[in-house]
């Protein structure tokens, strides 16, 4: 919410937030209001008349945009609020473009050749170490302060339960990164960007991982929703009981 609010920041780290930014959501039948708080501030979204969605920004102080008072600035005003609309949508645009192309996918989840003839290390779906990785990638802080091997050091160890990551290991997995196009190396110094494919690759493993397969594989259990986990124990039941009828001859031989 601070990089949607105020932009990232060129040099420095961001400002730390004196606030916890918080999400709340509003649901009147088939309609959803997503309401985001930052400071006295809040960004609403919601589906306008059932045809396009709308994004309004109030502006309840000032200082959240970092604008002075009085009408002199309101175009200054209306110019940073319209940029928290843009950021928005280009953030929201991110998370749903993040499908990888068949080619992209399979240069990276399998060992490929370069050029120049090389061997680029593959990023295999599932592996623990690897889904870590897109972990680490996601945390918008990089976005800011761009990555290095000991904020991926940090990140990684919380992500792999305080398995030992060495600096070696971030070497080596900032390396693979590199080769697959999914990071630059800034000119003359230990710093690294995520590319387009490297955003995208970043999101689409921890979606697919986090959000798909996890509450699939769970599904028959909580916090399941109750009416999801009878409909798969009703499926079951009848599957079961179908290769129990289809086995009967056979057990009766």
């Amino acid at each position: 919410m601070e990089l949607i609010f105020t932009g990232p920041r060129h040099r420095g780290r961001p400002v730390k937030l004196d606030c916890a930014p918080k999400t709340k959501i509003l649901t009147r039948g088939t309609e959803v209001t997503v309401n985001a708080f930052y400071t006295s501030s809040r960004i609403k979204q919601y589906v306008k008349d059932g045809r396009a969605l709308r994004i309004e920004t109030v502006v309840n102080s000032l200082d959240d945009l970092r604008c002075q008072r009085r009408l002199p600035h309101l175009d200054e005003l209306l110019a940073r609020a319209r940029a928290i609309n843009r950021r928005l949508l280009d953030a929201e645009r991110a998370g749903q473009g993040c499908v990888l192309a068949s080619p992209a996918f399979e240069r990276i989840a399998a060992p490929t050749l370069t050029g120049d003839g090389s061997k680029t290390p593959a990023l295999r779906f599932g592996d623990l170490r690897v889904q870590a990785l897109p972990g680490a990638l996601c945390t918008t802080m990089l976005a800011v302060t761009a990555i290095t091997n000991k904020s991926l050091r940090a990140l990684m160890t919380g992500l792999l339960d305080g398995t030992d990551y060495t600096m070696s290991r971030a070497s080596y997995d900032l390396a693979r990164l590199r080769v697959n196009g999914l990071i630059d190396r800034l000119p003359g110094r230990n710093l690294y960007r995520l590319t387009g494919d490297g955003l995208r690759f970043a999101i689409f493993y921890t979606k697919l991982h986090d959000r798909l397969l996890g509450p699939l594989l769970a599904a028959d259990q909580p916090p399941a929703p109750q009416p999801l986990r009878d409909a798969l124990h009703t499926i079951d039941f009848h599957i079961t009981k179908y290769i129990e009828t289809a086995r009967l001859p056979q057990k009766a031989a």
